[in-house]
Order: C-alpha cells, then sequence, then structure tokens
C-alpha cells in the first residue's frame, strides 16, 4: 500500500494536537509554572505593598499611578508564560533521549511545519497556564475589566510564542536536561530582573536601563501593562513591533537550526 507523505498543515495541526496531549497529562509541568509566579506574587507582592503603601502618594507616583499589587500584576502574566515557553523546549531534549525526534526526522513531514506546529502547541498550553494566572491575579490585584485581561493575554501569547521558541532554539544545540536547565536559568533570571517586572526601568542607571532595553521582556511587560492599566513606558506601537520582532527572529531561527538537525 503507498503512503502519501502528510502536507504542511497536517503535519502542523499534528504536532500541535501532540503537544496539546503531553501537556494535558503533565500536570506537575502546570502546577510548577504556576507555583513559581504564585510565590513572587505572595511573599513579594504582598510584602513589598505593605511596604510602599506607608509611603504613600510617593510610592503610587513611582508606580505610574498604580499599587504595587497593580504594577506586578501584569508582569506576573508576563512571566508565567514566559518561563512556561521556556521549558517547552525541555521536551525536545527527552524527544531526544526516547527516540521520538529520530522518528520525526526521519518523517517526510515538513520540518517546518513540524517544528512550528510543536511550537504552537507549547504555546497554547502554556496560554492556559497564563490565563489561569490573569484570573488570580486579576482577583488579588482587584481588577475587574474582562477586556483588559483579555488584551493583556493577547500580548502574552506573542510573549509566550517568543520564549518558546527561545527555549527551542537552545534545546537544539543542548544535549542533557542538566546542560538546558543551567543555559535556561542564566538566560532567564536576567531577563526577568530587567523586564521592568518587579520595579520601574527609568530610574535604574544607565547601563542597567540599556540592557533592559535591549530584553525582549521588557517590551512584552510594557505593552501589557499598558493593555491592561493605561500605564507604559514606551508607546504600544514601538512595544507591540520590537515583541513582534524578536518572535519573528528566534522563530525563524530555530526552525532554520532544526531544519540543519540529523541524525547522530
Amino acid at each position: 500500500m503507498k503512503h502519501s507523505s502528510p502536507s504542511w498543515i497536517q503535519a502542523f495541526a499534528a504536532m500541535a494536537y501532540r503537544q496539546l496531549l503531553r501537556f494535558r497529562g503533565a500536570r506537575s509541568r502546570v502546577a510548577n509554572a504556576l507555583v513559581f509566579p504564585l510565590i513572587w506574587l505572595v511573599f513579594f507582592g504582598y510584602g513589598w505593598s505593605a511596604a510602599f503603601n506607608r509611603l504613600g502618594p510617593a510610592a503610587a507616583q513611582l508606580f505610574g499611578g498604580l499599587s504595587y499589587l497593580e504594577y506586578l500584576a501584569p508582569g506576573i502574566i508576563v512571566m508565567t508564560v514566559f518561563t512556561g515557553g521556556f521549558s517547552s523546549g525541555l521536551g525536545v531534549i527527552w524527544d531526544r533521549e526516547f527516540g521520538y525526534l529520530k522518528e520525526i526526522l526521519v518523517s517526510p513531514a515538513p520540518r517546518s511545519a513540524v517544528l512550528l506546529g510543536r511550537i504552537t502547541g507549547d504555546t497554547l498550553a502554556t496560554m492556559v497556564q497564563g490565563a489561569l494566572m490573569a484570573l488570580l491575579v486579576s482577583a488579588a490585584a482587584g481588577y475587574a475589566s474582562p477586556r483588559g485581561i483579555l488584551a493583556g493575554l493577547a500580548a502574552a501569547f506573542v510573549a509566550a510564542y517568543a520564549s518558546a521558541s527561545i527555549g527551542t532554539l537552545i534545546a537544539l544545540t543542548m544535549r542533557s536536561p542538566e546542560g538546558f536547565h543551567m543555559v535556561v536559568n542564566l538566560v532567564m533570571m536576567p531577563m526577568l530582573f530587567l523586564s521592568g517586572v518587579f520595579y520601574p526601568i527609568d530610574p535604574l542607571p544607565g547601563w542597567i536601563k540599556a540592557l533592559a532595553y535591549a530584553n525582549p521582556l521588557t517590551y512584552a511587560v510594557d505593552l501589557t501593562r499598558g493593555l491592561m492599566y493605561g500605564v507604559h513606558t514606551l508607546p504600544l506601537a514601538l512595544d507591540a513591533l520590537g515583541l513582534a520582532a524578536v518572535t519573528s527572529v528566534f522563530t525563524a531561527l530555530a526552525v532554520a537550526r532544526f531544519s540543519r538537525t540529523y541524525l547522530a
């Protein structure tokens, strides 16, 4: 019996569906992705809120007229999808360990469709976590605009796609989960602290501010905060353009790297 090769769309949809099925069975991944931002929200957010509340209007001025919890809430949403997207690269390493990646590489499925389907499936799974976190932080910050939450999640989706692409790109160059975790932590933590998630960027020293504005996550956080609260440092169009550009570049790099992947 002759078997035809899957079309680009069939391969894309199959990989996206497979990643969603994997996510459904990975409850520990969901818990892990939610616990880390919740720890920041509860211990960092409530702790600093209590401290800043003692400063009165001066604190609100520092955070663009917002309370600290309101300022932190959009950043926590972006942090959730960003860390979740990054961890999708770990699946690439496990697929290599268990031989699934080899099956994909010898299949007639278009490699670009396979990788983009994979990244898209991981991004959609990450957005489930992001939506849950958006509801939690909105309740904690007293935010009640469904339109604002949906707009913030739309920005977070692009950020999740970018981080899934970066995580996948890193994973394609790594051989072990330990090495992946080490590299990801080295990349991810500075990006989080230089993104404006926890504090405004403008009061920082010049060289740190320059690093912050070279950080793609800065644009995702600023865009999400701007869409939810109307408080932003850069023009929203520039945030959107910068985030889209970074996402396109890293997705293209991941596809190019996967297209050059050969069996050892």
